[in-house]
């Protein structure tokens, strides 16, 4: 498949793709379509970095990272790819090429946060205010959860935002030093 895939930057002068990564969005992470549409723009604008990935000439996932911290502290977000296509290597590739980006303009840390509004680890449903250090050294996904996606890459769970989505719904975020 790899001849088949290419990762570059995401241009924004094609509409046909515009629309497609507004579409994933929707479809695969339950935007709102308006929604998308401005998220596509925010995400790929000229301070931030964003790459695409396409099989066979068709825009099959993307990713984009904010910098902070004066350039020091990536923020990643979103990462999308189509479900037909995931568990291929794509959402690996569009890491791997933030990654290396963000390093290359100086970056130290990458950052993301994942949702858990579904119950899909150990952290949904719990009030996990009385204890929580004991809650994040043990959080684990219970169900299919993008955390162990960004774990298997060598992110590291570093906190949570609990009730973030709503009582007893967090948002859990990762990190991970990228000098290497």
């Amino acid at each position: 498949m790899s001849e088949r895939l290419h990762i570059g930057t995401f241009p924004l002068s094609s509409r046909a793709d515009r629309e497609r990564a507004a579409a994933l969005l929707v479809a695969e992470l339950f935007y709102d379509p308006r929604d998308a549409v401005d998220e596509v723009e925010e995400a790929c604008a000229e301070d931030r970095l964003c790459f695409a990935a396409h099989l066979d000439g068709y825009l099959v996932g993307w990713i984009a990272g904010n910098a902070g911290y004066d350039g020091r502290v990536w923020e990643l977000h979103p990462l999308v790819v189509a479900k037909e296509t995931q568990r291929q290597g794509i959402g690996t590739a569009l890491v791997r090429a933030l990654e290396d980006a963000a390093h290359a303009k100086g970056g130290i840390t990458i950052w993301l946060g994942t949702d858990d509004e579904q119950g899909q680890t150990t952290l949904a449903g719990v009030d996990i205010y009385p204890n929580l250090p004991a809650h994040l050294a043990t959080v684990k996904a219970v169900r299919p959860h993008p955390m162990t996606f960004y774990q298997r890459l060598g992110y590291t769970v570093i906190g949570v935002i609990p009730d973030a989505n709503g009582i007893g719904k967090p948002d859990i975020l990762l990190g991970k030093r990228i000098v290497r």
